[in-house]
Formats: structure tokens, C-alpha cells, sequence
């Protein structure tokens, strides 16, 4: 039987409205990024999806956006963290390289994380998720765009498309789970459904 992944990412944050880099540093949801989550839960309740099991990244914007999605219990995990950025923490966005693949390396000679790092942590964590409880259909994990990006990086595949560098503020990518594979099934803007 198929089992479904509702992967998220968390609320707009006040860094995100500064346009500071954002990684294993936090700040709080803006009144935006509230709204994007009670929108994110309107799609839900709409969808008549319940979850079996719901996580959230360890750092506050994770766990504040799924406290407003859900009021389900949830784990959070560090696994589902974002990518630390070392010494571009908190700085202005327009210091960083362009591109994705500038990432890769770029970070960890700044005292942060490599993309693999982020890719494999990411994936591992996932998929022990949907492999945990053998009875959870429908599983909540909310998390990081950086975070998000590698992970479908992982699994993408040329029939969706271009890959999105930049995923909305509590876009919901749903992902289909068999045989030990993930399977993207849609990326969903809920602020664009309401």
C-alpha cells in the first residue's frame, strides 16, 4: 500500500522578510508566515488528510508552523534541520554565491555544511520516517528550503521538470512512498489554493 510524505516547508520568518540568510540560526513567523500555515491547514482540512505521524525540524520556524498546521503530536528531528551556512549566518542574502550548485562546497570553508551533507542527512532522515511506522499513511515533515531543495535533488527525476531553486513559504511538496522510493506526486502552493 502506498504511503504518502507531506514534506513543507516552515512560514515566512523575520529573516526572510530582512532578506537574511537563514540556516541553523532562527527567528520567529511573521503574521505572513502565520497566515501561510493556517492556509497550509485549510488545504489539509479541505484534502481530508489527517496525519498518522508528523515532524518538524528542531529549530522554532519548523515546529511553530507545524503547531499551526497540526495539532497532532509530533517529533522534531535534527535531521530535518536546515543547512548551516557558518559565517553567512544572519548576514544579508546578496553576499551569498549565486546557484545552487556554488553551494555545494562553498559553506564549509566558512565553518558551514556541504550540500552532501544536507542531501544525505535529509534522505537518511526521510526515509527512516517512512519506513518507522509501518501503519502511517499520511506522514507531516516540516522543514528548510535549503533543506527541501537537496532532498528532491535526491530524487528528481527528468519527467517533473526543471527542479525549483526557491519553494513559497509553506508550500507542501507531496511525495508518494513505495517500495522504498519516493515518488514526487505535486509541489503545492496553499496560499495560491485558498
Amino acid at each position: 500500500m502506498p504511503k504518502y510524505l507531506y514534506l513543507m516547508r516552515h512560514g515566512e520568518t523575520l529573516f526572510n522578510q530582512l532578506k537574511l540568510v537563514q540556516g541553523a540560526c532562527d527567528s520567529p513567523l511573521t503574521d505572513k508566515g502565520v497566515k501561510q500555515a493556517q492556509a497550509a491547514k485549510k488545504y489539509f482540512e479541505k484534502q481530508n488528510i489527517t496525519f498518522d505521524q508528523a515532524y518538524a525540524s528542531t529549530q522554532e520556524r519548523a515546529c511553530d508552523t507545524l503547531e499551526i498546521v497540526t495539532s497532532s503530536p509530533y517529533t522534531r528531528l535534527k535531521g530535518l534541520k536546515e543547512m548551516n551556512f557558518g559565517k553567512y549566518e544572519a548576514q544579508a542574502t546578496y553576499l551569498q554565491p549565486k546557484g545552487p550548485h556554488t553551494f555545494e562546497t562553498f559553506y564549509a570553508d566558512y565553518g558551514g555544511e556541504r550540500a552532501e551533507t544536507v542531501r544525505r542527512r535529509m534522505y537518511d532522515t526521510l526515509f527512516d520516517i517512512m519506513n518507522e511506522n509501518k501503519n502511517a499513511q499520511h506522514t507531516l515533515a516540516v522543514s528548510h528550503n535549503g533543506a527541501c531543495f537537496y532532498f528532491l535533488a535526491q530524487i528528481w527525476k527528468k519527467e517533473y521538470g526543471t527542479q525549483p531553486i526557491q519553494l513559497p513559504n509553506c508550500c507542501i511538496i507531496k511525495l508518494c512512498f513505495t517500495n522504498n522510493e519516493f515518488h514526487l506526486i505535486d509541489i503545492i502552493d496553499p496560499a495560491k489554493t485558498a
